[in-house]
């Protein structure tokens, strides 16, 4: 039976293992938990390919722990139960070492009751839990569960990585060892594969597959593209163009192209993409690429992703759709994404500015003599519910975040803060 590249080069050791330096390199907080063989509950959230599994597996291997897998598509809470019970007796074994790991794979899939049956093992010490998921764990995790385990975020691969897996794989490999190699070029290879490991080893096991026997094997862009385009989806058999697909489905939207916009729409729904991210990636959508030029753009992401839990599939691609449609023909602004970003910026730069004394509560006698609220201006107390007095710390001076859009209905936004502030907010805006 043939073995997949992927499968054959899967590291066996940190010193194998590519990428992550955040996490793995010399000093970093996962490496010093396998050097100390003291694991502790965490989740991997990254993107696929990106090495989430096979870091799990290396622990495991590292530490000499017993090592369970649950996948979390196939699993329910009875299989949940049965192998806690199988990691209870490994705990009282003699013949193991430390507490067994038991990794779910694609956990934020699964539901409330699922990972409710995960607390007790994990709060009391029976296993070491390990989760791995392509979905943000705030909005897929339980929170109970978020507060037994830290979260740790795995990045894309960068250039330099794939082009040392790419290297090992040529030298290492029991197969591509063998044979004759000439590398003419790798953009193309490095392009479709995104920052993703499994998918360059697939890439690369496909154009090994179409190599005649007893010929080179050439990677060059030419023969990348030709191969791909032979048989588009040979590396992404568990639809891990997931990421490439939303991301055009989104700039479709702030490109304000309805026709695109539903196509990706219409590709993410036949890959059987989960109609709760799309809604999700919507309403971030409406937030950053639409924002004050129309804030009913939220109000409707919003509800769309309330119908999709209503009205479940497949009728909740009809308000997806028209969610999506909405969206990309809106006016476009970014003003509050850029806001939010450039107050962030200087907050980093200025640290804990202390709040003015007068926008301070003094609920208390001594807070009061020590001048708390004293001569803060009650905005409602004078005429249209506005007195100009200062906000911002006196440190930051008048710093400015939000610079208003070209649209209209920023445009009447800031003719009310120029009556308002007059020249302050003038000069603070050009």
């Amino acid at each position: 039976m043939y073995e997949p590249l992927a499968e054959r080069m899967r590291p066996k050791s940190l010193n194998d293992y590519i990428g992550q330096k955040h996490l793995v390199g010399e000093g970093a907080v996962i490496r010093r938990m396998i050097e100390s063989g003291n694991i502790s509950s965490f989740i991997l959230w990254g993107p696929p390919g990106v090495g989430k599994t096979t870091l799990a597996r290396i622990i495991a291997e590292q530490t000499k722990s017993s090592f369970y897998t649950l996948s979390a598509v196939t699993s329910g809470v009875k299989e949940v139960r049965e192998v806690l019970e199988r990691c209870k007796a490994d705990t009282t074994s003699m013949f193991t070492k430390g507490r067994p790991i038991l990794f779910i794979d694609e956990i934020h899939r699964f539901n409330k009751s699922q990972q409710d049956s995960l607390l007790g093992a994990v709060e009391n010490g029976t296993i070491t839990l390990i989760g791995a998921t392509t979905e943000n764990p705030s909005f897929e995790v339980i929170r109970p569960l978020l507060s037994r385990a830290q979260v740790y975020v795995l990045k894309p691969l960068e250039k330099n990585d794939l082009l040392e897996l790419l290297e090992r794989a040529l030298k290492y490999d029991t197969l591509l060892g063998k044979m004759q190699v000439e590398v003419k070029s790798t953009d193309a290879l490095l392009r479709y594969s995104g920052g993703d490991a499994r998918k360059l080893l697939n890439i690369l096991d496909l154009i090994y597959q179409s190599t005649p026997a007893n010929t080179s094997l050439v990677i060059s862009d030419e023969i990348v593209t030709e191969s791909l385009q032979q048989n588009p989806m040979a590396f992404d058999k568990n639809g891990e163009m997931h990421y490439d697909i939303i991301s055009a489905f989104i700039k479709s939207i702030r490109g304000s192209d309805p026709d695109a916009a539903i196509y990706w729409l219409a590709r993410l729904i036949a890959g059987g993409e989960d109609p709760k991210f799309i809604a999700r990636r919507l309403m971030i959508s409406a937030s950053e690429d639409i924002g004050l030029a129309n804030p009913n753009a939220l109000l409707l992401a919003n509800v769309t992703f309330e119908c999709i839990n209503k009205i479940g599939w497949p009728e909740g691609r009809i308000p997806l759709a028209e969610c999506a449609i909405y969206l990309a023909t809106s006016p476009k602004s970014n003003s509050a994404y850029m806001a939010i970003n450039n107050a962030l910026q200087f907050v980093e730069q200025t640290g804990n500015l202390p709040v003015p004394l007068h926008l301070r509560n003094a609920p208390t006698k001594l807070m009061e003599q020590l001048g708390y609220g004293k001569d803060y201006k009650y905005a409602h107390d004078y005429p249209g519910h506005f007195i100009q007095q200062d906000y911002l710390p006196q440190e930051a001076g008048n710093a400015k975040f939000w610079i208003a859009a070209d649209n209209q209905q920023e445009a009447k936004l800031s003719e009310r803060m120029t009556r308002l502030w007059g020249e302050k907010f003038i000069k603070d805006n050009e």
